[in-house]
């Protein structure tokens, strides 16, 4: 199923943690609703760096979010948010800065650990930019881009 030009509901709800762990990763109507709108936010980044965006991941169930170790909170069980990279482009910092720079809406755009971007499209809009270390397993967050 399309939820836009580049992104299918299948590209945005696969999971390897889920198919190891034969874990259900089916959205329901609510949070296909908020893929789309996900994938349209996606659609704009991807005219931005003019290079598609490679999803590592997107909708998680609340078992495949815990056993990934995600935040309890994640917008990702909503259908809000995509962790990506676009090494055609440039580092995850690099894709991150562009967006925080754009015009694109989000509620976050975190450069993670340096390895990958997390774009999340919740209502809230915040547009806050932050930065995740990890260490010990735990993430920690600082306002910014670094």
């Amino acid at each position: 199923m399309n939820l836009s030009n580049s992104f299918t509901l299948e590209a945005l709800t696969f999971s390897e943690t889920a198919v190891r762990r034969d874990l259900d990763n089916t959205p329901n109507d609510e949070q296909i609703a908020n893929l789309t709108e996900l994938a349209q936010a996606l659609e704009r980044v991807v005219l931005l760096l003019n290079f598609p965006v490679h999803i590592s991941s997107a909708y998680r169930s609340p078992k495949v979010n815990a056993a990934v170790g995600g935040s309890p909170t994640s917008a990702h069980m909503e259908g809000y948010a995509a962790d990506f990279t676009c090494s055609e482009f440039g580092s995850p910092l690099e894709v991150c800065k562009a967006i925080a720079q754009s015009d694109i809406g989000f509620d976050q755009c975190i450069v993670e650990g340096g390895s990958w971007c997390h774009l999340s499209v919740d209502p809230r809009m915040r547009r806050e930019t932050l930065t995740a270390r990890f260490a010990g397993g735990k993430a920690t967050y600082a306002p910014g881009l670094a």
